[in-house]
């Protein structure tokens, strides 16, 4: 049944984002009294963000009106070819009177969970994995924080995976901490990129290291921490970052924190405004992972203790152009601390 795929139109965007996190889906079906409303997908969601809607913004106030849908004459092959250009993760076949007669999933079409990139980029992808792994310590008092199993593989694996399936095949890893244990399992794993090391000699901040790169890079890339993954279709991310003609995008999480008490907001001689019970309030967090323009790396200075926040507070007094990119809160996977690694390895 395609049930637990429907939300209400009625409902907020919150409520969407948060039933697409549990179902790890990012298509939804609209109801409105149990006929076919719409279709709400992630980055519906993400525009709206992006637009400074409130998350409480209902469903309805968000849906497209160029959606693809299926009618009952369509053959199947039709629907399938519709789904795969598309990148469809389903699609309901609705008649003249906006009843739903059947849906086509992705997974049951294509044998496959997830549905694929809907464009393929080959960008170079900066991984910073010259930390100390110190909120996973005493684990990274053995293994640098890059080598940390994560079911088969390490979680730099991980992050290769995620880019490769988008086209990247070019990796520039910034070391220092057990850089050469690093550089050792690396190379006997013999992958299928092309990796490229640069060592920093001393603790360089999260951006410091870039300054090695000076004319290596001269194209737009990414840069991303060693111990996040983002599940997000990064060609978006790219489109985003290019139509915008920003110089850097920032990935931000959604984080929603619940406040377990009544507040409370008084006004002139305490007089009641408002009171919520038990509010929730969400953030936008910085996930760890940006696109950047290669010109920018001449901005860095060499040899010197540098965060990328400094980088980025230098395009801002230039008035350069930064973008955020939202995506869900489950869609980011903080692997660099303890309580969320033992949740990705099912302790």
């Amino acid at each position: 049944m395609f049930r637990d795929r429907t939300i209400s139109y009625n409902n907020t965007l919150l409520e969407a984002l948060k039933k697409m996190d549990a179902l790890n889906k990012k298509l939804l079906i609209v109801l409105k009294e149990n006929n076919f409303y719409g279709l709400l997908s992630a980055g519906d969601i993400q525009r709206a963000i992006i637009q400074n809607k409130p998350l409480q913004t209902k469903v309805s106030d968000v849906l497209r009106k160029d959606i693809l849908i299926a009618k009952p004459d369509d053959n199947f092959e039709t629907i399938r070819q519709m789904m795969f250009d598309f990148r469809m993760e389903l699609c309901p076949i609705v008649n003249e009177h906006n009843e739903i007669i059947e849906v086509y999933f992705w997974e049951d079409i294509f044998k496959e969970t997830k549905s694929q990139p809907k464009n393929q980029f080959n960008l170079p992808v900066i991984i910073m994995a010259g930390g100390f792994g110190t909120r996973l310590k005493p684990l990274t008092n053995v293994l640098p924080k890059p080598l940390i199993p994560l079911q088969e593989k390490t979680i730099i694996e991980h992050i290769f995976d995620r880019f490769h399936n988008h086209g990247c095949n070019e990796f520039f890893i910034s070391l220092n901490y057990k850089s050469e244990l690093i550089k050792y399992y690396l190379e006997e794993e013999r992958l299928p990129y092309e990796l490229h090391y640069f060592k920093e000699d001393k603790p360089m901040g999260t951006a410091g290291s870039l300054s090695l790169l000076r004319g290596k890079i001269k194209e737009t890339f990414f840069v991303t921490n060693c111990d996040i993954l983002i599940e997000q279709d990064y060609s978006e991310i790219l489109e985003f970052h290019q139509l915008n003609n920003n110089e850097i995008t920032i990935v931000a999480a959604l984080k929603t924190y619940s406040i377990p008490y009544g507040t409370i907001i008084s006004g002139d001689n305490g007089k009641l405004l408002e009171l919520k019970e038990k509010p929730e309030i969400t953030f936008k967090i910085n996930s760890g992972m940006y696109i950047l323009e290669p010109h920018l790396i001449s901005e860095i200075p060499t040899n010197e203790f540098f965060h990328i926040t400094q980088l980025i507070d230098k395009v801002k007094e230039r008035n350069g152009r930064i973008g955020v990119f939202p995506v869900s809160e489950k869609s980011w996977k903080d692997v660099g601390e303890w309580g969320e690694y033992l949740k990705l390895l099912n302790i």
